[in-house]
This record gives structure tokens, C-alpha cells and sequence, in this order.
């Protein structure tokens, strides 16, 4: 059982940033009030390719609204240049992220199949999104590569959360 629960601030992370610095997990960039924390395997996973570039290409209506997007994985400081290079991508990206912070996040933690796939345990899909109260709104934590939610429905949810004031959900757990 996960120990994160929806409506409580998200313990601070802190890892280094592609090209410099560093970002903090629940801590949105300016202008934004809210963030969406995704947290993707690494370089190796096609699957991640994918979702990355569709979080690139929906960051401009993210941003619209308000929501600080950033991506991190346990993927070495050369892989994640490797990503974004590749990639071509401009998101926030994140890297280094340690098997003690997996830990804490309550992610689902693989080891690599091959030296070729991963050079250490490595995170499953995640993602968080903390409101503007600074308070986890909702949470999605992966076992498996094939499991990601559809970040177009993730952004409407924001939207409707914003505008409806809809209320945290899951706050009771068995």
C-alpha cells in the first residue's frame, strides 16, 4: 500500500534539472499555481517516448491554465540530456531521482532486465497533481510501463477541477 493520500502537501523532492539547477516536487514554477509531476522509467522506454512527446505537445494548455509541468526519472544526468536531445523536448526534465526517493513517493520500483535497458532500479509511471492549495489533488502510481493515464483527460479534470471546485477524492483509505 502506497503511503501518499490525496488533500496532504507531497513530501519535498528535490532532484537535479537537465541544463542546470535543480526542481522541487510540489513547488510550482511562477507564474503557476499548480503543478502536474510526471515521473516516466528513462531513456530506455519507447512507451515513455511517446507520453513525453504528448506532454510536450499539451504543455502550452497546461500552462494556460495555470499548471507547472515538470518530468523527472532515476535516469543518469547524460541520459536525460539524451531525452530531451532526442526528443527534442523543452519540458522540465528532471533526473537522478534515488531508490529512497521512489520510496518515499510511493512509486513501484523495477530493476533493469539488461545493463542495455536501465543501469540501476529505475521508477515505474507516476503522476501527481498538487492544486493551488499546494496539496495533492490527484495521484496515479504505475506497476507497469503500459499504464499511463490520457493526459488530454488529465488536463480537462484540471480544468474541471479549477472551474467546479470539484472535490479531493480518495481522502479514505482501507
Amino acid at each position: 500500500m502506497h503511503g501518499l493520500v490525496t488533500g496532504t502537501p507531497l513530501a519535498a523532492v528535490s532532484v537535479a534539472q537537465v541544463g542546470g539547477g535543480a526542481m522541487t516536487l510540489g513547488v510550482p514554477a511562477a507564474p503557476h499555481a499548480w503543478q502536474l509531476i510526471i515521473v516516466y522509467r528513462g531513456l530506455h522506454c519507447p512507451i515513455c517516448k511517446t507520453y513525453l512527446q504528448k506532454l510536450q505537445d499539451l504543455m502550452p494548455e497546461f500552462h494556460a491554465v495555470g499548471v507547472d509541468v515538470i518530468t523527472l526519472s532515476a535516469d543518469s544526468e547524460v541520459k536525460a540530456q539524451s531525452m530531451v536531445d532526442e526528443m527534442g523536448l523543452t519540458l522540465p526534465m528532471g533526473y537522478g531521482l534515488t531508490p529512497a526517493q521512489m520510496t518515499q513517493l510511493g512509486l513501484y520500483i523495477s530493476g533493469p532486465r539488461t545493463p542495455q535497458e536501465a543501469e540501476a532500479p529505475f521508477a515505474e509511471p507516476a503522476m501527481f497533481v498538487i492544486n493551488g492549495e499546494g496539496v495533492l489533488k490527484m495521484i496515479d502510481i504505475s506497476n507497469a510501463p503500459f499504464l499511463r493515464p490520457d493526459l488530454d483527460q488529465v488536463l480537462r479534470g484540471v480544468k474541471a477541477n479549477q472551474v467546479e471546485g470539484y472535490p479531493i477524492r480518495g481522502t479514505y483509505r482501507a
